[in-house]
């Protein structure tokens, strides 16, 4: 088979065993990679209701065919689970070089299950797998535990994947971490890994896999190159150089950033408050080189060092905008270095941002409205705006120490432990939310209740920029059904290739990646297979968690989010958003039941490769 290793691995941790089995053609080409391939393995392996700290649940880090094909952008891979926080389906995905690597090293996948008798890494070298000890890396932080990896390999030309204490004591935000700073975050695939008491996955080898037309393919990446020479747009420029962060101050102002913990609005917020976070003033102060992904020709991320200021960090990854607005604007702190700060604690100890930052402003919040008191807090006075309190509470998190510890769990596990604050929660299925704003792109709230992975922004649906879009255009649902099934199908293609997603917005022409799957692996990704495969990949995920008995009613979204009671005043005033008319819409485009978001047999049937959805929901 072309385009792929061929190759799966599967680890028993408690029995020390290793299993290899062939990638059957027929599910490469209907599951591909990524998250969808995850999805079909993960439900064929995993009972349904398994816990997701037994030794029964099953963790998937899985490639995509682009990895190490030479596609452009084509460096993304994906860490599946059930997830300790939503209690169903979760993916997360992350570029940097681990992916590819794991390819090279002879495997598309590595499923592991059970749980080690002490803490463990897995080496794979070139196909041979090694279960070591890991006693002498457990409560190393992210780059110390790397170093030391490197250190005891001998090599610096090494994948590896690992977990820093947040996922050792299981915290539900714990991130798996890799490349120093590149991170599949969301949803507690850390804790999963943590509580199989494995620290790191770890990968070498130079295996040589061939694509189906390799002429072509290299034709097209010179076609490509060309194509984005002549693209002259200012934001894809300024997109380049300074990545997410160039939309910071636009997002904040036009009403796409949290603002108070959602419950401001930009009329809150003053310009000094907001430029200092804006990348290209934060790249001034702080970068210190450009860091680009694998197989990417844009290098949209870079390396930041903060010297002689209150937190003083060494080389640090740039934080993204997700993380500028969760611990910027959604706190009111302006000050750019104890963003930094907080950003690489959150790194270092494994966890992720959007999380930690959500728990922090929900506490915010909590104690500016009178519910907490500066004892409860350890003493730390968390008024909005306190950087100096911001860096401190983080800290407290990082470290497990004091209110930290309660925090750990995210500000829905803390609401509940001090039984108050439930009125400030914002939450998608449990799971803070991302940093997009549906009063300001509709979509988003739809994307964030009723993706199977419930509260991320890089689903499918509503593209992020169409939020910039004209107010009698963003707002007007009586074209939502085709633009939120097509957004569906482009990104389900999009993660599952193993593809960044700004390629799919910026990067890469329209019907780039269809093309590069076709050439990588031989089979034919037309349109019409495109649009079977999206929906086939939004319903394998999605049939993971109605086998956990989820069905349409269990999926909710904070009120507050889609403006149940509307704003008052800024950009976003006036908005309510009815995500229930757009899942209406987006289920009957998906051949869904839609009183209970259920695949109908017939739609089952008709998108292959999903006989054994089809014995759980229509039993004989």
């Amino acid at each position: 088979m072309k385009g792929y290793a061929g190759k799966l691995l599967f680890i028993d941790l408690t029995t020390k065993t290793t299993e290899v089995r062939d990638l059957p053609p027929d599910v490469a080409r209907d599951f591909i990679g990524g998250p969808s391939l995850g999805a079909k393995i993960l439900y064929n392996e995993m009972p349904a209701h398994t816990d997701p700290f037994s030794a029964q649940s099953v963790l998937g880090f899985v490639s995509g065919p682009s990895n190490a094909m030479g596609a452009q952008l084509g460096g993304r891979y994906t860490v599946v689970c059930k997830s300790p926080v939503t209690g169903g389906w979760n993916d997360a995905n992350s570029g940097g070089t681990f992916g590819p690597r794991m390819k090279k090293a002879g495997y598309d996948a590595v499923f592991v299950k059970g749980i080690c008798d002490k803490p463990s890494y897995i080496f794979i070298d070139s196909g041979k797998v090694e279960i070591r000890d890991a006693s002498h890396f457990w409560g190393k932080t992210t780059v110390d535990a790397e170093n030391a990896i490197i250190e005891e390999i001998g090599d610096k030309n090494i994948g590896i994947a690992l977990i820093a204490p947040a996922g050792e004591r299981l915290s539900i935000m714990a991130a798996v971490m890799n490349d120093a700073h590149r991170c599949c975050a969301r949803g507690g695939p850390g804790a999963v890994m943590g509580s199989k008491k494995l620290k790191a996955l770890v990968v070498r080898g130079s295996i040589a896999i061939e694509p189906a037309d390799k002429e072509a393919l290299a034709a097209l990446n010179k076609e490509i190159i060309a194509w984005r020479k002549n693209l002259d747009v200012p934001f894809f420029k300024a997109f380049a150089e300074y990545g997410t962060t160039a939309t910071y101050e636009g997002s904040v102002f036009g009403g796409d950033t949290s603002v108070k913990n959602w419950g401001g609005s930009a009329a809150d917020i003053t310009e000094a408050q907001v430029m200092p976070l804006h990348g290209p003033e934060m790249d001034k102060r702080y970068r210190r080189k450009r860091y680009t992904c694998h197989t990417c020709p844009v290098g949209c991320s870079a390396i930041y060092e903060v010297e002689d200021e209150k937190w003083p960090v060494k080389e640090t990854g740039r934080p993204e905008y997700e993380t500028l607005g969760v611990f910027g604007a959604s706190m009111l702190n302006s000050d750019p270095a104890a963003v930094i700060k907080c950003h690489t604690l959150c790194n270092e100890y494994g966890f992720d941002t959007v999380s930690v930052g959500g728990t922090i402003a929900w506490l915010m919040e909590c104690y500016n409205n009178g519910l907490f008191t500066i004892d409860e807090l350890d003493g730390i006075d968390l008024k909005w705006g306190n950087a100096d309190a911001i860096v401190e509470i983080t800290e407290r998190i990082c470290r497990n120490e004091g209110i930290g510890k309660i925090l750990n769990g995210g500000s829905r596990a803390a609401s509940k432990h001090f039984n108050r604050g439930f009125e400030y929660l914002i939450l998608a299925s449990g799971i803070e939310l991302p940093m997009h704003d549906p009063r300001f792109n509709p979509g988003m709230g739809r994307k964030y209740q009723y993706d199977p992975t419930p509260g991320r922004h890089v689903k499918g649906g509503y593209p992020i920029p169409f939020g910039n879009e004209p107010p009698e255009i963003k707002y007007d649902m009586s074209k939502s059904a085709k633009i939120d099934f097509d957004g569906v199908v482009d990104v389900e293609l999009t993660n599952s290739g193993g593809f960044c997603k700004f390629g799919e917005e910026m990067f890469l022409p329209f019907d780039a990646r269809a093309k590069y799957l076709s050439l990588i692996s031989g089979f034919d990704y037309n349109e019409e297979e495109v649009r079977r495969f999206g929906v086939r990949s939004f319903t394998i995920r999605h049939a993971f968690n109605l086998r956990e008995g989820f069905r349409r009613k269990d999926f909710n979204v904070s009120k507050r989010s889609i403006g149940i009671p509307p704003q008052t005043e800024g950009p976003n005033a006036g908005r309510t958003i009815d995500t229930e008319f757009m899942a209406d819409n987006l289920f009957k485009n998906l051949g869904y039941n839609v009183e209970d978001a259920v695949p109908t047999k017939e739609t089952l049937i008709k998108l292959g490769g999903m006989e054994d959805v089809i014995k759980d929901l229509y039993p004989e």
